[in-house]
């Protein structure tokens, strides 16, 4: 599987300089596909685009704007399999997390973003002034591996719903549902320049987002170490910045009668995903008289879990998405 072309003001056209970078399956461990890594140049060329576009998509109507969305969900529906094998292959999700949840997840933000956009006011009266809310431009997008279509979606579907254009950064790890992902916006008619995408790092591609003069804002999920980057990269130039950068915190069990079922439910959901969800419950606080009850009931949940091959049948939890995060777990362990 090759894809080492950018989406870039409605084409896919080759990178700037190439360079190439081999996607892992984690579940076998074989490079599975290649894609190109971008630079600075390629983010130019895609901002140029997004921002020319930005004169005639800023000024579309309410109506043409859920016209679009519905038609991006009409694409959906067509490719939702080939998002899950995407999501499946990059990162590692059983096949029905892929398929049920992960893959699942682009629509279901897409139908938030048109129920908002249906009812929204762009105009309103407060006193005597009239408060108009308008699209803030170009927007740079840096998305991460751990739930790959629900985070590009999540951030594309209301900036479209705004009127804003983009440049879309997908993780490097997991960047082919991405990629289905630009195919279904191109099948669907978004106008050239309105969506771009740009494959790259954190340092090559990144960086060159945060600071770009002519991106008015960046949207960040990821790590904290890399977003006190974004934000240190974005201030020069004024822009908004948003950011998302999770953090696992503790689940509080009180000694009542819920206690069993809320210390399985606790453990099964730091399975799902490989426990690689920014929610997940990784510490359980209980009562100091219920801590063997607690190791009891959880080992039963774990003994009951099938591990293995994401396309194996009945799969719950498959790898960690990757040596260099299996190796991170370890040392937290």
């Amino acid at each position: 599987l090759e894809k080492l072309q950018f989406y870039i003001d409605g084409q896919w056209v080759d990178p700037v300089e190439p360079r190439t970078l081999d996607v892992v399956n984690p579940a076998t461990e074989d490079v599975y596909g290649r894609i190109s890594l971008g630079s600075a140049a390629d983010v130019d060329k895609a901002v140029a685009a997004a921002k020319r576009a930005f004169e005639t998509y800023a000024n579309t109507t309410r109506e043409e704007r859920i016209a679009l969305l519905e038609a991006i969900l009409e694409e959906f529906a067509r490719r939702h399999e080939d998002v899950a094998e995407a999501i499946m292959d990059e990162m590692g999700a059983p096949w029905g997390l892929a398929r049920g949840a992960q893959a699942l997840s682009g629509p279901q933000h897409f139908k938030a973003a048109l129920k908002a956009l249906r009812g929204y006011d762009f105009e309103e009266r407060i006193g005597t002034t009239n408060v108009v809310r308008e699209p803030i431009g170009v927007c740079g997008l840096i998305t991460p591996w751990n739930w790959p279509m629900n985070q590009v979606a999540v951030k594309v579907a209301p900036a479209l719903a705004a009127g804003c254009t983009m440049v879309l950064k997908p993780s490097e790890i997991a960047p082919f549902d991405a990629m289905v992902f630009a195919e279904i916006l191109d099948a669907a008619g978004v106008p050239a320049g309105v969506f771009n995408l740009v494959n790259g790092d954190g340092p090559g591609v990144g960086a060159a987002l945060s600071s770009h003069p002519d991106i008015a804002m960046v949207s960040f999920t990821g790590s904290t170490r890399a977003g006190v980057m974004v934000a240190q990269s974005a201030a020069p130039s004024v822009k908004r910045v948003a950011q998302e950068l999770g953090g696992k915190s503790a689940n509080i069990l009180c000694d009542d009668e819920t206690f069993e079922k809320a210390v399985a439910a606790g453990a099964a959901m730091m399975f799902d995903n490989t426990g690689q969800s920014c929610n997940a419950p990784s510490r359980m606080l209980v009562p100091r008289q219920r801590m063997d009850d607690a190791a009891a009931i959880a080992r039963r949940v774990a003994e009951d879990l099938k591990v293995g091959n994401p396309r194996d049948e009945g799969v719950q939890m498959g790898p960690a998405v990757s040596e260099a995060q299996w190796t991170k777990i370890q040392d937290l362990i």
